[in-house]
């Protein structure tokens, strides 16, 4: 961990634990060709350059990101991956993805029409309740009366998302599939993706040809409310400043936010909202210590957190000693509980400032 002593908080990224999970969706999905892995948004926070490779020596081929410019990235370190770009060609010509290898998800007609002079590979969204990205029913309808619109371009595959799929009685997903179903007997015959990280996990009729995992890559529970079948991949840890004494009634931190109901020790945490660790945590969420949880008190900051140490051995307690804030007995969606949002949030905000310390990930 050459550099981690000065650091001021450390990302441990467990390389090995991504690929488990990756291969454990691989096995319910059927086997490897039919799971490909989401490494948008820098995998998420915890660096595409390094989880990326890992995964395709763990045998996944195929890779979704979300711009041309993370594209771009991926593509020097994995020369000879199949890399799509989920917002399609929505700021960029043609050319440049055909420098760079890589292959659009056209979201359009318009964007249809600017591809299919290249001839190249790409793949193409359909919209079955989302209402975000994605062809919607009346220009899937101009697609089978115009077959060719599509002429010229090869299909890798035709893609659409779930809305619902962390809820598996919602009956939106049902429709979506059934939805999904019928629209690709319209259109020509291409491999076809419905289910994300959730999605694996609704059943054989969700699955189609491929599925396209993201959080659940990176440990995020795909099954909220159940147990997590996801390895735990991240280790976040912060180190103690100072630690003062404060008498009952004190407050602590900006707008006196937490007033001590009784005197004891606060300790000062190197790490706030600029580090990711979001200031709707103030007050409520907590932290470990030699295997006991402490909570956070007062506001967090910019730049640093304070948590009650009171019943905390000083001797542990003190500056220079590590807390963690993401670990094994406390993971991300607990933390996310706490903040009030979701762990994908949480993985995406952790900043730059952490030290990151990459183990495993060698196939």
């Amino acid at each position: 961990m050459r550099g981690s002593s000065q650091a001021a908080s450390i990302l441990e990224i467990d390389l090995d634990a991504i690929t488990a999970n990756w291969r454990l969706l691989a096995d319910k999905m059927g086997g490897a060709e039919r799971c490909a892995a989401v490494v948008k948004a820098d995998a998420y926070g915890l660096g595409a350059l390094h989880v990326a490779p890992a995964l395709s020596a763990a045998g996944c081929s195929l890779f979704f990101v979300a711009t041309l410019q993370e594209g771009q990235a991926l593509r020097r370190a994995l020369p000879d991956a199949d890399i799509a770009v989920l917002n399609g060609l929505a700021s960029a010509t043609p050319g440049a993805f055909l420098r760079a290898g890589l292959m659009p998800v056209l979201n359009d007609l318009g964007q249809i029409e600017h591809w299919r002079p290249t001839g190249a590979p790409a793949m193409l969204h359909i919209d079955t309740g989302m209402n975000r990205l994605g062809l919607p029913r009346d220009d899937v309808a101009r697609l089978e009366a115009e077959p060719e619109r599509l002429r010229g371009v090869r299909l890798a595959g035709i893609l659409s998302h779930l809305a619902c799929a962390e809820e598996p009685e919602n009956p939106m997903n049902d429709a979506q599939r059934a939805e999904f179903a019928a629209t690709l007997a319209r259109l020509p015959t291409a491999r076809a993706s419905l289910a994300g990280s959730s999605g694996v996990f609704l059943g054989p009729g969700f699955g189609f040809d491929f599925a396209r995992p993201g959080a659940a890559l990176y440990g995020v529970n795909p099954l909220p409310g159940r147990p997590n079948p996801m390895r735990q991949v991240v280790h976040f840890k912060a180190k103690i400043l100072q630690v003062r004494g404060i008498d009952e009634g004190r407050s602590v931190g900006y707008g006196a936010a937490h007033r001590m109901a009784r005197g004891g020790r606060v300790a000062t945490v190197a790490v706030g909202y600029a580090d990711g660790w979001l200031r709707s945590s103030s007050n409520r969420g907590s932290v470990g210590i030699a295997g006991h949880r402490v909570p956070i008190v007062g506001r967090i900051s910019m730049d640093l957190m304070t948590i009650d140490v009171t019943e905390i051995d000083p001797a542990i307690a003190r500056p220079g000693a590590l807390v963690d804030l993401i670990d094994a007995g406390h993971g991300v969606d607990d933390v996310a509980t706490a903040a009030g949002t979701i762990g994908y949030e949480i993985l995406t905000s952790i900043g730059r400032r952490a030290h990151r310390v990459y183990h495993g990930g060698q196939g």
